[in-house]
């Protein structure tokens, strides 16, 4: 398990900042759906790796833009410890799915992907 989670930094990390925020608005959008469906372990995997893409951006980017992914990082760090209690409301995980809806395009913009040109 560690040594395919240090392949997934290595690769992860390989990418550039603005790829990498990216798949952190990504994922923040995957957990958002996957809240509305119902699919708990799905979150929680999702979560999990969002919290380590967070870790692996935040020292490389503007402080700004760390200090708002940090916080991020926190609050879905608080959510993982109280996911039972989330799932079996569903007004908390409504509220959790639209924060990380909030968030995902916040982390979009942060990563200048759709102003750039194709």
């Amino acid at each position: 398990m560690n040594q395919n989670l240090d392949k997934i930094q290595v690769h992860f990390q390989s990418e550039n900042i603005s790829i990498r925020l990216g798949h952190i608005a990504s994922n923040l959008a995957r957990i958002r759906t996957f809240c509305n469906c119902a699919y708990k372990e799905a979150v929680e995997s999702v979560t999990d790796e969002t919290i380590c893409f967070i870790e692996w951006t935040a020292a490389e980017i503007e402080p700004e833009y760390a200090e708002e992914l940090v916080n991020i990082q926190v609050q879905l760090a608080r959510w993982r410890l109280t996911f039972n209690s989330i799932w079996s409301d569903d007004s908390k995980q409504r509220q959790m799915s639209e924060q990380c809806n909030i968030w995902s395009g916040r982390v979009l913009d942060m990563s200048g992907l759709l102003s750039e040109s194709i």
